[in-house]
This record gives structure tokens, C-alpha cells and sequence, in this order.
């Protein structure tokens, strides 16, 4: 089957290249009991990559059980996940089976597996690890046959470091990582999941719906989208219903939009989260040198465009070499990727994540540098 015929028999919605990566992963993994571990922000829509990886699995005839870590009490989710034995403590009046006994046979997807406790991750690791788990109360091991997929919005090699998660269990989850980016970073796909959700809403609905503006459809577009997915298709159904199915133009979807402001430039500012004022402020310092850098080769190909081919040699000889001493752009970024690299012993994934650029650009700037070896 090929990608598209993939993607319309399980309903991954996009056309972005991000999203048709993360499609040729799925379809390479999906076959195999190969654990799978989900990242990105809340409202990407992990759990329609988790449902995929089990429908495309030769476990797709039996069960998966979805269980949100984050939603369950900490008292309660090893007796949730393993079963218990009657008696074992207060409100357990009977003997009950756990998730992984439930799921035997089939897929068990672990939602928000970040918020898992120290000691139930110790446990998680040895089912993961031989497939064995004992309930709660008893001392006879039990098996179960598990494929498990993970997912989390919080990021696990920060959590590992700040000693909130065990090392042993992200090292055996990421055996295949696929990371979803958040919607901003793939704005092609907006059209089609508005399209999508403005059809199946209206024809569960019974709503003859006019259309959007010009006006309206770019504002969509534009906006940054905090809650992803989720956020969109709530958004998209409220219109439906609020606007009674009327052509809706850019004023009736900024009223739907909570605290949008106009978007001042297409570069995206630093999240925060997890992060140092230190780290916060080197973000800010690289896109705003990185901005800088962009308007002088742009003020830089004006200029130029006037001068003779001798005019031009020269001049690019001058930005290049910068004979006076002071630091070129070009420096400064190179030297921020090597105090990145080397801060983090060489690992470009977490480099990356400290400079908010992505891995391919990284990637590209290390090439353009010639840093690599």
C-alpha cells in the first residue's frame, strides 16, 4: 500500500512533508511488536498515530486499551495497570484484572506516560522488558503479550536529567521515537483538517454551512494554534454551531479566538517551558541575530543589484572577511552551534532543542559550517 492509500485507510490527515515522514515511519513499524514512544505538545494528535500503529499491526483483531497515566491517582494506577487481588487493600473487594491483563494479546497505548510514578516506572520497565508484572497483593508473576506505545507532551531527557524519570525506561520506550510537530510548524495541513472536520460535523449535524471568507481562511491560517489539533477542531465546531451555518468572515472567527493577537512577524518566539532565563534569553538572542541576518542579505541584494560585477566581488569579499575584526553573523552563529554541540557532548537533538531550531536545520547549519566530523 502506497502512502496515500495509507493514509486514507486510517485517516491521517496532512500533506506536509513532516507528516509524510512520520507516515513512513508508521508504516515500517506498524507490522513489528517494536515499543513505540509518541512525543509532542498536547492536541498534536498522538493518539491517532497510536490508533494507527495498532490497526496497521497484526494485533489489530484484538483489544487496545488506551489508559491516560496523567488521569489516574498515584495510589491507584499500579492497581489500574496490573489488577489487584481482594483484600489487598481497602476497597478492593474483589480481585480485579489491570490494563495489561486486559490488553493480552493485543496493544496497551500509554498516554501521559511522564507523569508516572518513580515507583511504578520501575515496574513498567520489567513488563516492557520480559513482559512480566505481579498485581497488586499477590506474588505470583504473571505474563501478558503486550505490544505497548507510549506517549508524552513533556520531554523525557529533561525529566531523566532533573531525576524525575528513570533513565532505564527511556532508553527501552524510544526504541522507535516519532515526534508530531505542533500545527504551526506544518500550516499546509490547516486547509484539510478544517475541510475534514467542517464535513463531518455538518453532516452529523444536519447544518448547511456557507463557507468562510477570504479574510477568515487566513486568519486560520495565521493563527498559531496553542491547543494544536484539538484547539482547531473545537474552534471549526463552535463556529458551526454559534454562527448558524452562515458565511463567516474574519470578525466572527477572531471572536472565537481567545486573546489572538496579529501576528507581527512569521518567527517563532521561544516556549519557555522547562527552560532557564539563561536558556530562555540564548533563544531569543539566536532568532533575533538570525532575523538580523536575513534583513542585511536582503538590504545587502538591493544594494547590489545596482553595482557592477567588480562592485559585487567586492563587496561580499568585505561582508565575508569583515577586516575591521568585529564578529560576523555568520561567526556568531557558528559559535553559538559549537557552544550548543559541546554543552551537550555532541548530541545534536538536544543542541537543537536549546538553540529552538530543528533538527534538520541544525543538521544543514552543521554542513554549511563544515563542523561535522
Amino acid at each position: 500500500m502506497d502512502r496515500e492509500e495509507f493514509q486514507r485507510e486510517y485517516g491521517i490527515i496532512g500533506k506536509s512533508l513532516e507528516i509524510q515522514e512520520i507516515i513512513e515511519v508508521v508504516q515500517q513499524v506498524a507490522p513489528t511488536d517494536i515499543t513505540v514512544l509518541i512525543t509532542g505538545e498536547s492536541g498534536v494528535g498522538k493518539e491517532v498515530i497510536a490508533r494507527t500503529l495498532h490497526s496497521a499491526s497484526k494485533r489489530a483483531k484484538k483489544q487496545l486499551v488506551t489508559v491516560n497515566c496523567a488521569a489516574i491517582p498515584e495510589g491507584l494506577i499500579e492497581s489500574e495497570l496490573f489488577g489487584h487481588e481482594k483484600g489487598s487493600f481497602t476497597s478492593a473487594v474483589e480481585t480485579r484484572k489491570g490494563y495489561f491483563e486486559i490488553a493480552d494479546g493485543g496493544t496497551i497505548f500509554l498516554d501521559e506516560i511522564g507523569e508516572t510514578p518513580l515507583s511504578t516506572q520501575v515496574k513498567l520497565l520489567r513488563v516492557l522488558e520480559n513482559g512480566e508484572f505481579m498485581r497488586v497483593g499477590s506474588s505470583l508473576p504473571r505474563k501478558a503479550d503486550v505490544r505497548v506505545i507510549a506517549a508524552t507532551n513533556k520531554d523525557l531527557e529533561y525529566e531523566v536529567q532533573q531525576k524525575r524519570f528513570r533513565p532505564d525506561l527511556y532508553f527501552r520506550l524510544r526504541s522507535v521515537n516519532i515526534e508530531v510537530p505542533p500545527l504551526r510548524n506544518r500550516r499546509e495541513d490547516i486547509p484539510l483538517l478544517v475541510e475534514l472536520y467542517v464535513k463531518e460535523f455538518t453532516e452529523k449535524n444536519q447544518i448547511h454551512f456557507e463557507g468562510f471568507t477570504d479574510g477568515a481562511t487566513e486568519l486560520i491560517m495565521d493563527y498559531r494554534w496553542p491547543g494544536n489539533v484539538r484547539e482547531l477542531k473545537n474552534v471549526i465546531e463552535s463556529m458551526l454551531v454559534l454562527e448558524n451555518g452562515k458565511l463567516i468572515s474574519a470578525d466572527e472567527v477572531r471572536k472565537h479566538l481567545k486573546g489572538y493577537q496579529q501576528p507581527v512577524s512569521d518567527r517563532n518566539l521561544p516556549v519557555y517551558a522547562n527552560k532557564t532565563v539563561a536558556q530562555a534569553e540564548r533563544e531569543l538572542i539566536y532568532r533575533a541575530l538570525v532575523d538580523l541576518k536575513s534583513s542585511i542579505m536582503e538590504l545587502r541584494d538591493i544594494v547590489l543589484q545596482g553595482a557592477t560585477a567588480h562592485e559585487q566581488t567586492q563587496d561580499v569579499a568585505v561582508n565575508r572577511s569583515n577586516g575591521n575584526g568585529v564578529m560576523t553573523l555568520d561567526e556568531m552563529e557558528r559559535r553559538m552551534i559549537v557552544t550548543a554541540l559541546d554543552r551537550h557532548k555532541g548530541n545534536r537533538r538536544l543542541a537543537a532543542k536549546e538553540l529552538n531550531i530543528s533538527e534538520r536545520t541544525l543538521y544543514r547549519k552543521i554542513k554549511e559550517f563544515g563542523l561535522q566530523g
